[in-house]
């Protein structure tokens, strides 16, 4: 591994840690040249998945573009990046466990919706209005008012 300071290739594993259940696992590292510590962070590579999108387009699974839009959506909001990591390793987990190799984009949306709304409800009204594409005011009072009626009220 490459020493972030100096680029020197001759680094020295001094702890590991495995993360979420084994599928991460972290290195805590030190620089033989220049000393300096850091950490590395190692998650298990399985096979593509593939998302559906609601036209049929068939694009391969971004974890990346899906924590964007998280990021977006919790924005100024109490949620720490931490907690948006635990929730991105939790549905990409559920989506291997799957053992399936298409996804609807649908049933990722509807993982991330669920999450959010549990976690903060700004957050899932803002990524909601996204991802459902409210066209006018009316649907997005729908959704705000269904979480206002408690846990019980069926969302969107």
């Amino acid at each position: 591994m490459r020493c972030p300071y100096c680029q020197a290739n001759d680094t020295q594993v001094i702890d590991t840690r495995k993360l979420d259940g084994g599928v991460q696992i972290r290195r805590r590292r030190r620089c033989e040249v220049c000393e300096q510590r850091f950490s590395t962070l190692e998650r298990l590579e399985v096979l593509p998945l593939m998302i559906v999108k609601k036209n049929g387009v068939r694009e391969l699974f971004d974890r990346d573009k899906l924590e964007h839009g998280i990021k977006l959506a919790c924005y100024r909001r109490p949620v720490s990046m931490e907690t948006v990591q635990q929730l991105l390793n939790d549905i990409e987990t559920t989506l291997v466990e799957q053992e399936v190799r298409e996804v609807p984009s649908a049933q990722i949306g509807d993982m991330v919706m669920d999450r959010l709304r549990g976690l903060d409800e700004v957050a899932y009204i803002r990524f909601a209005s996204v991802y459902r594409s409210f066209a006018d005011l009316g649907k997005l009072r729908e959704a705000v008012e269904s979480l206002m009626d408690g846990p019980s009220g069926s969302v969107l």
